[in-house]
C-alpha cells in the first residue's frame, strides 16, 4: 500500500476521532506486517519533524489539533519569542518560557487559552537548531574556553573544549556552532568553526555581519554553471514574438558607481496629458521556475548592500549583463506602458512582454546639474527633450500623491566612503535631489498600475502591504509628541492624510528629522502577503512590487504570475494552491529583508565606530534621539553618528528616569534631557567590542523644570519650650 505524509497527517486530522497509537493508525488505514516496519520508520520521521507530536500512552496527533503550534522562532533582544499559527496569528513566548530555544530554531509551542487578549505560548520542544552561527568574543580559559556572544537573543555564553578552539587566540572574534544544549539552567556548548581576527582588523567587521545574520557568501557552483549557460536560450524567435520598443527614446538613471541597471523609462507629451513607459528588465525569461537559479534567488530573497560591498541575489552573469539593461544594447524587457492626465490620474495602462534598446546610461547627479542649469552633457542631449517631459510628469505624480495623503519620509541615509584600500574617509548623509524623486515616482506609478490591473481580473496576487499603525503605539507616538509640544490627536479610523499633514507642520523644524524617525517607528513594517489591505504609508489601495526583479524575488514572482495569468486566469491547478504559495513566499521574503535591513545598520554601525575612533576628542553637534535610565542616546548632525551620553559621566546632579515623559530630570537643579533637545558633545572613547560610541556632554539646551516626583510627608521635631522654632526640612523621595 502506497502511504505518503500527507495521508498520514490528514487522515489523523480530519478522519480520526481522537490520537491513536501507531498499531491502531496501522490497522485503520490497512497497513500489513510486512509494510509496519517501513510505516513505523515514516511515522518517527513525522514526529521528528514536528509534523506529529508524541502523547502520553504512546499515542500520536497533529499538533495543530492539539494546541501546539510547529514553526520557526524570532527572537527580540529583550528575549521574548514570537511564533506564527497556521493563521498568521503571532504568538508571545516569554524568555522564561522559552526552554533552550534560540533564534530561528523551528520549535512546538503549546498555545494558551486566552483569545481576548494576545495569544501566548511555552516551547516543549526544540525540534531543530536553525543553521545560524553565533559570532562572539573568544576568551581562553584553563579547562575549557568561553564565547560571549555579539547577539544579546543568545542568553548565555558557549563553552568551548580546547580541542574544539581551532587556536583561537584570546579576545579573537569567531564563529561558533551550538553542539549540545538541552538544559536551559546550563551553558550551551560548541565548537569554533572560524576565527574571523582581532576586532578592528581590516575586513573582520564584514565578515562579522555577513556571518552574524546568517547572509550567502559565494554562490555554490552548479548556480554559477546554470548561469553562464543562460545566454544560449536567448534566440531571434523570442525577440520577434515581443513589442518592440527599440527605436523609443529610453533611458536608465542610477547611481554612478551603479552595475546593474533594472529599470529604464521614457515619456513623451500627449492631448490627454503624459504616455509613460517604464521598462523592467525580464529576469523571469532567464531565472527558470524551479531552477538552482530559482532556488539560490529564493533562499537569499533580496540583495544586500554593505558599506563597500554588494551581496547579490543572481550571479554577475546576470545582474550585470544579460539582465542590465545597458545602452546600446537589446534587451528583454517587461513593460508598463501608462495614459496619465495633466493632474496626474493613471487613465489606461497596458503591461506587455517587450525588447529595448536603451539610447544612454545617466545617472542622477548629471540629471540633477541639467535641472538646474539647463545645461545638457552628450548623454543627456540624446534625451534632452524626454527627459523634460519627465521631470514635469514626476512633479505632477508627486503633487497628486502628496494631496492623497501618502506618507514622504524625508529621513537621511548615512552614507560611508570607502578608499580601495578599504579604509573609511569620510562619513556624511545621502542627499536626496529631484532626479531621485523623478525615478521613485515612476517606480511607484508602475508597480500600482500593476496591482491594480491584477485586482481587477479578480485574481490572487502578491502584494506589497503597510497596516494601518495599531491604535496603542500611535497613543505612545501622540503622547511623545505632547512632551515636544506638538498636538496629534489619535483615533481608530486615523487616515494618512493627517500624519502627512503633521509631517508638513514640522518642517524645517530642528526636531523635524527625529520626529519623521519616531513617526515611522510607530507604524507597522510593511511585508508582502496575498491578502491585499492596501499601503497605508503611501495612500494606495493596491500595491505590488514589480520594478526591481535584479534584486527583490517577490518582484520575480510578480513577473511571473503576470505571465501565468495569459488570458486573464491562472491554471486551474496553480490556482487552487496560490493562496498557499504566495503566503509562504511573503513571509520568507518579509524575513529576508529584515534580516537585510538588520545587517545593513549593523554594518553601517561598524563603520561609524572605526571612524569615530579617529575623532576621539572632538566636539561635535547633535540632537537626543532617546533616552533611557542610565543615559541618553545623541545623533550627530550632517553625519547621523548615534552615540551614548552615560549619566555616570554627568556630576552636576543625580538624574531621575521620567520613562513617560521620555525624559531625564535632575532632583536638585530641575535640569531636563528630553528626545529632541540640542546637544553639544564631544567623543569620549569608542568600544570595537560591544560596536559602541560614548560621548560627553559639553553643552545643552537649558530647560529646567520641577521634578515630577511626589513630596514626602514633612516631619517636625518636637519643640521644647524657650527654642526658637523652626520648619523642617522637606525630604523629596524617589519617583
Amino acid at each position: 500500500m502506497n502511504i505518503n505524509e500527507a495521508f498520514i497527517i490528514d487522515y489523523l486530522r480530519y478522519k480520526a476521532a481522537r490520537p491513536l497509537k501507531p498499531r491502531e493508525l496501522a490497522r485503520e488505514i490497512g497497513i500489513s506486517e510486512k509494510e509496519y516496519p517501513a510505516f513505523r520508520r515514516l511515522v518517527k520521521k513525522l514526529i521528528e519533524n514536528g509534523k506529529l507530536v508524541d502523547l502520553r500512552r504512546g499515542k500520536i496527533g497533529v499538533p495543530s489539533e492539539l494546541n501546539l503550534v510547529v514553526g520557526n522562532i524570532s527572537l527580540t533582544r529583550g528575549g521574548k519569542g514570537t511564533i506564527f499559527t497556521d493563521s498568521g496569528e503571532p504568538v508571545v513566548i516569554e524568555t522564561a518560557k522559552l526552554l533552550t530555544a534560540l533564534d530561528g530554531d523551528k520549535v512546538m509551542v503549546r498555545v494558551g487559552s486566552k483569545p481576548e487578549q494576545e495569544l501566548t505560548g511555552t516551547v516543549i520542544k526544540v525540534i531543530e537548531r536553525s543553521e545560524r552561527n553565533v559570532v562572539g568574543i573568544f576568551q581562553k580559559g584553563r579547562h575549557f574556553s568561553t564565547i560571549i556572544p555579539d547577539d544579546k537573543k543568545v542568553r548565555r555564553n558557549i563553552y568551548v573544549a580546547p580541542a574544539l578552539s581551532r587556536n583561537a587566540g584570546n579576545g579573537d572574534r569567531v564563529v561558533v556552532k551550538i553542539t549540545s544544549w538541552d538544559d536551559p539552567y546550563r551553558n550551551p556548548e560548541g565548537e569554533v568553526v572560524e576565527v574571523l581576527g582581532r576586532p578592528g582588523e581590516q575586513g573582520v567587521d564584514m565578515r562579522t555581519v555577513i556571518k552574524s545574520y546568517n547572509l550567502p557568501e559565494e554562490f555554490p557552483a552548479p548556480v554559477i554553471n546554470e548561469a553562464k549557460k543562460t545566454e544560449g536560450i536567448l534566440n531571434n524567435a523570442e525577440m520577434r514574438r515581443r513589442r518592440d520598443f527599440t527605436k523609443e527614446t529610453v533611458y536608465t538613471i542610477d547611481p554612478i558607481d551603479a552595475r546593474d541597471f533594472d529599470d529604464a523609462v521614457t515619456v513623451t507629451r500627449t492631448k490627454r496629458g503624459y504616455r509613460l513607459g517604464v521598462f523592467i528588465a525580464d529576469v523571469s525569461f532567464y531565472v527558470r521556475e524551479n531552477s538552482k537559479l530559482d532556488g539560490e534567488a529564493f533562499k537569499r530573497g533580496n540583495s544586500v548592500y554593505l558599506p563597500g560591498m554588494v551581496i547579490p541575489m543572481l550571479p554577475e552573469e546576470l545582474s550585470n549583463d544579460l539582465c542590465s539593461l545597458k545602452p546600446n544594447r537589446k534587451r528583454l524587457v517587461y513593460a508598463v506602458i501608462m495614459n496619465i492626465d495633466k493632474k496626474g490620474k493613471i487613465l489606461d495602462w497596458e503591461i506587455t512582454e517587450g525588447v529595448i534598446n536603451s539610447k544612454a546610461r545617466l545617472n542622477y547627479e548629471e540629471v540633477q546639474a541639467y535641472f538646474d542649469s539647463g545645461r545638457a552633457t552628450n548623454r543627456i542631449q540624446r534625451v534632452a527633450d524626454n527627459l523634460t517631459a519627465a521631470r514635469e510628469l514626476a512633479q505632477i505624480l508627486h503633487k497628486r500623491r502628496m494631496a492623497n495623503g501618502s506618507l514622504d519620509f524625508d529621513l537621511p541615509k548615512p552614507m560611508v566612503i570607502i578608499n580601495k584600500k578599504g579604509e573609511i574617509t569620510e562619513i556624511r548623509h545621502t542627499v536626496r535631489l529631484e532626479s531621485h524623486r523623478l525615478v521613485e515616482e515612476f517606480m511607484l506609478a508602475a508597480n500600482q498600475a500593476t496591482a491594480i490591473h491584477v485586482t481587477r481580473l479578480g485574481q490572487k496576487f502578491l502584494y506589497r502591504v503597510h497596516d494601518r499603525p495599531d491604535l496603542e503605539k500611535l497613543e505612545a507616538f501622540s503622547y511623545l509628541m505632547s512632551t515636544l509640544g506638538y498636538s496629534f490627536p489619535v483615533s481608530e479610523n486615523v487616515q494618512p492624510r493627517q500624519f502627512s499633514n503633521f509631517l508638513n507642520k514640522v518642517k524645517e523644524k530642528p526636531e523635524e528629522e527625529l520626529i519623521n524617525e519616531l513617526m515611522l517607528r510607530s507604524m507597522k513594517k510593511a511585508v508582502y502577503q496575498p491578502k491585499n489591505v492596501g499601503h497605508f504609508g503611501l495612500a494606495f489601495k493596491h500595491y505590488t512590487h514589480f520594478t526591481s526583479p535584479i534584486r527583490r524575488y517577490p518582484d520575480l514572482i510578480v513577473h511571473r504570475l503576470l505571465k501565468k495569468l495569459g488570458d486573464g486566469q491562472y491554471p486551474v491547478k496553480l490556482a487552487k494552491r496560490l493562496d498557499n504559495i504566495l503566503t509562504n513566499i511573503g513571509r520568507h521574503c518579509s524575513d529576508t529583508e529584515r534580516n537585510a535591513e538588520a545587517a545593513e545598520r549593523e554594518a553601517i554601525k561598524y563603520k561609524q565606530v572605526a571612524y569615530m575612533a579617529k575623532h576621539v576628542g572632538e566636539h561635535y553637534k547633535g540632537v537626543i534621539s532617546g533616552v533611557l535610565n542610565f543615559g541618553f542616546f545623541v545623533r550627530l548632525n550632517d553625519l547621523g553618528v548615534e552615540g551614548m551620553v552615560r549619566l555616570s559621566t554627568l556630576d552636576d546632579d543625580y538624574y531621575n528616569f521620567e520613562e513617560k515623559n521620555y525624559r531625564l530630570v535632575g532632583r536638585r537643579t530641575g535640569r531636563v534631557f528630553r528626545m529632541g533637545d540640542p546637544v553639544e558633545v564631544s567623543v569620549l572613547s569608542v568600544d570595537k567590542l560591544k560596536n559602541e560610541i560614548n560621548f560627553h556632554l559639553i553643552e545643552a539646551s537649558q530647560s529646567t523644570e520641577r521634578p515630577d516626583r511626589p513630596r514626602r510627608p514633612v516631619r517636625r521635631r518636637r519643640q521644647h519650650e524657650g527654642r526658637k522654632k523652626h520648619p523642617g526640612k522637606v525630604k523629596q523621595g524617589r519617583k
